[in-house]
């Protein structure tokens, strides 16, 4: 009995040690697969870090999150203990039935069944095929091609070239300097030996820094340009950088002696000079130019596209050209989509990117797309509006003109009837009366170039176009249709005779107007007498004056009997013009047209209102008694009359003009120290216009510098800088006024003649 509790002890110790074993292995093997590949990236990202010294930030920053990768990847792999790797056995391991767990546990405290579960799977786990160390399997694929990848990454970044220092250096520029002192300065004092200039462009240019050729340049706007200085022998004084009206100081460069340098960011254009112990440099200019907005023109479609509703597909091509100074990064294509209409009218906005082929940052750039107009959800009668907008590599945006495309309507308001008969329905249209005129002018001018059959046709129609007219305007006064040409409603009467026809025109060339026609529109006629009367027909006329008749013309409107009486003229000079259209007479009709144009007229004219505006209406004041009649003492204004001359304009410009016109007639007359103040102040004026015209200011600047030192150091000036500089100073005064020159005093011979004229 004790031999086998030794043996089960033995089996249980054993069984103890292969999890030992099996979690350590684990351990290392996962450590291997994620340390690995993680020291890798380390180097390849080191190696780039080298070889790029303007990558370091966004490099380190790489280092840090490939750490914090690798220490979570470590961490979800990890195990805590005995008890993890007995759970990853029992997944692993089907014949371990789930009972590695025992293993972990003292035999006195499990049940007789527990102690004979936990001696068969040590037996088990020691009879297992696969040693203890390869218990828990690893994967290396992943780890060994990512591993591959990065030293393959490592041997390319080995292998790069370094960047040479030289091309990133300053190169030194040529400076002219001057001395503030009135006496020249001896050789053994300080001075600046070496101007060194770098320029380094913004990201977004993509351009690399380059080295000035001079020491006035042009750079793009945002760029960092770099002062380094030398000097002979340094002071308690840095040298000093004065631009656009800031002094900045230079710093000491680092390591090495008797060197300074600035860097400084330039936004706009500026004049600049180094000072330093007692020197002043020339001014030189500093040119910015400013990056562009993209420009963006769209080539197809037209400004206004109407699709067909039938026989055109449905489909607008857009193609826009993209243009930009340094590169452009972004392209949209901005689609509003307006449904429906009237009040009922809705919106939505569908944007497509039109990125795909400025991957690279191209300067000029065609986009192109393709608008559907069932796929964006238009139908008949919707339009949609569309502009393009591009973008730069610094920021800037710009957008094209908005562009329409219509979808032509094709809904019409039609009854059954009319779909029946195929009648194409057409709103109703007529002619005014100024109209009919110029038509009947065109007609006769063009009389002797038409047939005798065109000519009446012709004729005729401008005929009908009178008639609707004259039926237009006799709705006015109650006619509501006519049943014949120019016959009026019923049959003539004993006191009015029969209306001229075609067959049997009337000798009058005016004929009576026409009256209403006895139409019955729910309205009965008059009640007949005799012995077939109506039994209501006293009642019937009684209500008689009460009752609104249409088929009356004296009835049937509200308007003014001269008005109407006009309105009766104007239509029976329409149907003398009409009769005269219809029978192939323009000629003789253009009278009737023009008098019944007149008073057309005329009716306008008179039945206008006027309407008086509404407001407050002060009373009247009481002028008899009140004017005149105020205390007027003390109250008119002072009146203060002097002459002030006009103030000048530029006066330290023209006080720098006056003493260059006095230096110039004195040439061997030294200049005074005091002298130099005007033109000093002279110089700020000249120095604005030299940022804007650099090549034609700049050298007058430096010729009036040179003569502020020589009044400062009581030097004769320089002879010839006074002229270059006296030009540019008169350009900077404005035009003078242009004034009328003075009447000349006639001779004695033109004194007698104006004599001999006042006789």
């Amino acid at each position: 009995m004790t031999q086998v509790a030794f043996r089960a002890a033995t089996d249980l110790w054993t069984a103890r040690q292969q999890l030992r074993a099996a979690g350590r292995s684990y351990l290392g093997r996962r450590l291997t697969t994620v340390v690995v590949p993680a020291m890798l990236g380390l180097l390849l990202l080191g190696l780039l870090a080298i070889r790029w010294p303007a990558g370091r930030p966004a490099l380190l920053a790489g280092m840090a999150l490939l750490l914090a990768v690798a220490a979570w990847q470590l961490w979800q792999r990890r195990l805590a203990g005995l008890a993890d790797v007995a759970r990853q056995l029992d997944r692993l391991f089907p014949e371990l039935e789930d009972s590695s767990g025992l293993l972990l546990q003292e035999p006195e405290q499990l049940p007789f069944l527990g102690q004979l579960q936990q001696q068969r799977i040590s037996q088990r786990l020691a009879g297992l095929a696969a040693p203890p160390s390869r218990l828990l399997p690893v994967s290396f694929k992943n780890s060994l091609l990512v591993s591959g990848l990065l030293l393959i990454g490592c041997a390319l970044a080995w292998w790069l070239p370094t960047p040479r220092a030289s091309a990133l250096a300053p190169a030194a520029v040529a400076m002219h300097f001057s001395s503030d002192a009135s006496q020249p300065l001896p050789a053994a004092a300080p001075r600046i030996t070496k101007v060194a200039l770098l320029v380094t462009p913004p990201a977004y240019t993509r351009l690399a820094a380059f080295v000035p050729a001079a020491a006035t340049f042009q750079c793009p706007q945002g760029s960092q340009v770099r002062w380094q200085v030398r000097v002979s022998r340094t002071t308690g004084a840095a040298p000093v950088l004065e631009i656009g009206g800031q002094k900045l100081p230079l710093t000491p460069t680092k390591g090495v002696d008797k060197q300074f340098e600035l860097v400084l960011t330039v936004a706009a254009s500026t004049l600049y000079r180094l000072r330093y112990a007692g020197q002043t440099s020339d001014d030189y200019a500093l040119d910015v130019r400013p990056d562009q907005v993209p420009v963006v023109r769209i080539q197809t479609p037209k400004p206004y596209t109407l699709i067909a509703a039938v026989g055109t597909r449905p489909e607008v091509a857009v193609k826009a050209s993209l243009h930009d100074d340094y590169g452009l990064t972004q392209a949209e294509l901005v689609i509003t989509v307006a449904q429906g209409q009237g009040e009922a009218v809705k919106f939505h906005e569908v944007r497509r990117d039109l990125s795909a082929g400025l991957g690279g940052q191209p300067a000029e750039a065609t986009v192109t797309s393709q608008l559907n107009l069932p796929k964006l959800g238009l139908t008949y009668g919707d339009e949609l509006y569309f502009y393009v907008q591009a973008r730069d590599n610094n920021g800037h945006a710009a957008r094209s003109d908005a562009f329409l495309v219509q979808w032509q309507d094709t809904a019409a308001a039609s009854s059954a009837l009319d779909m029946g008969m195929g009648v194409n329905t057409a709103p109703a249209y007529f002619r005014s009366e100024r109209q009919i005129i110029i038509d009947t002018e065109k007609l006769l001018a063009e009389k002797s170039k038409l047939t005798t059959a065109e000519f009446s046709n012709r004729a005729n129609a401008l005929g009908f176009d009178q008639q609707a007219l004259r039926l237009r305007y006799g709705k006015f006064l109650g006619e509501e249709a006519e049943k014949g040409l120019g016959v009026t409603a019923g049959p003539p009467t004993a006191d009015e005779p029969a209306s001229p026809t075609a067959d049997a025109p009337a000798a009058d060339p005016k004929p009576a107007a026409p009256t209403a026609e006895a139409e019955d529109h729910d309205h009965h006629a008059e009640a007949p007498t005799g012995r077939n009367a109506s039994p209501t027909a006293a009642t019937d006329a009684l209500m008689d004056p009460y009752m609104h008749k249409h088929d009356d013309a004296e009835t049937a409107d509200f308007l003014e009997p001269a008005v109407k009486a006009k309105l009766h003229a104007v239509l029976d000079e329409m149907w003398a013009a009409e009769l005269r259209l219809r029978t192939g007479q323009p000629a003789a009709a253009r009278p009737y047209e023009y008098r019944a144009l007149r008073l057309l007229k005329q009716v306008q004219q008179q039945t206008r209102a006027y309407v008086k505006k509404a407001g407050f209406t002060p009373p009247p004041l009481p002028e008899a008694t009140l004017r005149l009649t105020g205390e007027l003492k003390g109250a008119a204004a002072p009146r203060l009359q002097a002459t002030v001359p006009a103030p000048a304009t530029q006066p330290t410009v023209r006080a720098a003009l006056r003493w260059l016109a006095l230096a110039q007639s004195l040439p061997t007359h030294p200049a005074r120290p005091a002298d130099a103040t005007p033109l000093e102040q002279a110089g700020t004026a000249l120095a604005q216009a030299a940022l804007q015209k650099p090549g034609l200011y700049l050298p007058a600047l430096r010729g009036l510098r040179q003569l502020a030192a020589d009044a400062r150091a009581g030097r004769i000036p320089c002879v010839s800088c006074l002229a270059l500089a006296q030009r540019a100073l008169t350009d900077l005064l404005p035009a003078p006024v242009p004034t009328a020159a003075p009447a000349t005093t006639p001779d004695r011979l033109g004194q007698r003649y104006f004599r001999e004229l006042a006789q």
